[in-house]
């Protein structure tokens, strides 16, 4: 199953004629199934939950791991020293504990600014009038590197969404040299992303096929 998933997203990455970085979304999914990644090229992983990452991380064998979901400062000291990039920084408060955890162990966290373009209640992310002031922010703190944009689009989202969301990116790439990701597009909508822009996707479905349902408490 993996294998051939594998082989039908870079497939389709291929006819895009774009450059992309897949970050597999492993939600739900075991140590194992994730280190199996690899077999197919697949390197970096993406995880939602601290908790779960923190069950599922000594048994880990990928050589970059993101925090792609949404974080309370209080659960940042847990996955500093285990993440490369933590793709869903909305708001200073989040970015100045994460500037402390780190320069408390000498490292510097690559970040992305998670955009709520569609200004969806359920959803985190800073409204996209505040980015640039929130890439402002980030810009002066010494252990992080802000490294673009990230954003979960709604479902059916128009093509128009897309490009807005390549607009916000293309502009603070023009500001400050250290952007260089735009990661948008999941395994409902990679394609639409890739084709508008995309250079970053975090496919979970697409590559492990249907999630496994959360045991009950």
């Amino acid at each position: 199953m993996l294998a051939q998933a594998a082989d039908t997203l870079f497939e389709k990455i291929k006819a895009l004629g774009r450059d992309v970085k897949i970050v597999a979304a492993t939600k739900t999914r075991t140590a194992e199934e994730i280190n199996e990644l690899k077999k197919f090229g697949i390197t970096t992983m993406g995880e939602n939950r601290v908790q779960e990452l923190l069950g599922k991380y000594d048994g880990l064998d990928m050589p970059e791991i993101h925090f792609i979901g949404a974080l309370q400062t209080n659960k940042v000291k847990y996955i500093v020293d285990k993440v490369c990039m933590i793709q869903s920084v909305d708001r200073p408060e989040l970015a100045t504990e994460i500037e402390k955890r780190c320069a408390a162990i000498g490292k510097v966290m690559d970040v992305l600014i998670e955009v709520n373009y569609g200004g969806e209640e359920s959803k985190s992310g800073c409204a996209a009038g505040d980015m640039s002031d929130l890439a402002e922010f980030i810009a002066g703190l010494p252990h992080l590197r802000l490294c673009g944009l990230m954003s979960v689009l709604p479902i059916g989202a128009p093509p128009e969404m897309y490009d807005g969301m390549k607009k916000l990116y293309d502009a603070l790439a023009e500001k400050y040299d250290t952007v260089k990701y735009l990661s948008m597009g999941m395994s409902n909508d990679y394609e639409t992303a890739i084709a508008h822009g995309a250079n970053m996707i975090r496919p979970g479905t697409a590559l492990f096929g249907e999630r496994a349902k959360p045991k009950e408490k």
